[in-house]
């Protein structure tokens, strides 16, 4: 007696729900278009209010020190890391919040993940097209915004070096890939809300619960760092290294920081993708 046929002729897990099909749709989807229309005018609202408010001074401030804002106008350079230091902090989380934390719960949401489950797409492999679609989606909105700010501040105040607050300048030949590593880590310290989000987002059918609980939780870490008290306990923090990015635009690059924060960026993020395959390979998907 022959055996029974456990799969269908010709089906292969690995081919289902390929990436450009789960690409395609977040693409199509209004989030990301508003989102992407967001980071991209971010640049040019700048332009507008240094502009209408006669710029910055390129002097000290009130507090004796020269700032990136300070020096913001200098250069297409100088703008272009204004832009991304004043975005950093909180602006950057949210796409990656969004794209993370919204891809498998807006399914669950829309009661069509029980169906794309049946068609039959493996859950580890819808997981896996859809984590790689939100980072990639992810890096696309960080990458955006230097690009724009780069390319509107190179037209508005021209090419040249880099003015830095501590005194000196990086020359203009090295401002490329200089800002490319300083994007590339902050790309890598996003990846804890990125994990956070998706986590959350295979926990919930509310997509707004795990945009908004990741965003959340990223405050709640940036809060943490600011206490002084904690001392050296911050240094686990990953909010503590989010700034690290800074060290790969001095004269002398100095990799310490950005070292350090990616170990914990990556630790923390590899634990909570982890969590999310290991709950939703047991989940009982009803949505």
């Amino acid at each position: 007696m022959s055996a029974v046929q456990e799969t269908a002729p010709g089906y292969q897990a690995g081919r289902t729900l390929p990436l450009r099909v789960e690409a395609l749709r977040q693409w199509r989807r209004r989030r990301t278009l508003v989102m992407g229309g967001v980071l991209a005018a971010l640049p040019f609202v700048m332009i507008i209010a240094f502009a209408v408010g006669g710029g910055p001074d390129d002097g000290p401030g009130a507090n004796g020190r020269v700032s990136l804002i300070d020096s913001a106008t200098a250069s297409g350079a100088n703008f272009a890391v204004t832009c991304l230091f004043v975005s950093a902090g909180f602006l950057l989380v949210v796409p990656v919040a969004l794209f993370c934390g919204d891809t498998v719960a807006s399914e669950a949401g829309w009661s069509s993940l029980r169906y794309l489950l049946a068609s039959p797409v493996p859950r580890a492999r819808l997981l896996w097209s859809k984590l790689v679609v939100a980072l990639g989606f992810s890096l696309a909105a960080i990458v955006l915004l230097p690009v724009v700010a780069l390319a509107a501040g190179t037209a508005t105040y021209g090419w040249g070096p880099l003015k830095l607050p501590t005194g000196g300048a990086l020359p203009a030949g090295d401002i490329l890939p200089r800002l490319a590593l300083a994007v590339a880590f902050v790309f890598v310290s996003q990846l804890v809300t990125a994990g956070l989000a998706f986590w959350l987002s295979t926990r919930t059918d509310a997509p707004l619960g795990a945009v908004g609980g990741a965003v959340g939780l990223t405050i709640v870490g940036n809060v943490l760092d600011a206490v002084t008290a904690l001392g050296s306990w911050r240094e686990f923090l990953p909010a503590h290294w989010q700034f690290a990015w800074a060290d790969a635009l001095q004269p002398q690059l100095e990799w310490g920081g950005m070292i350090k924060g990616t170990v914990v960026s990556v630790s923390y993020a590899v634990v909570l993708f982890a969590l999310a395959f290991r709950g939703f390979s047991r989940k009982d998907i009803v949505s």
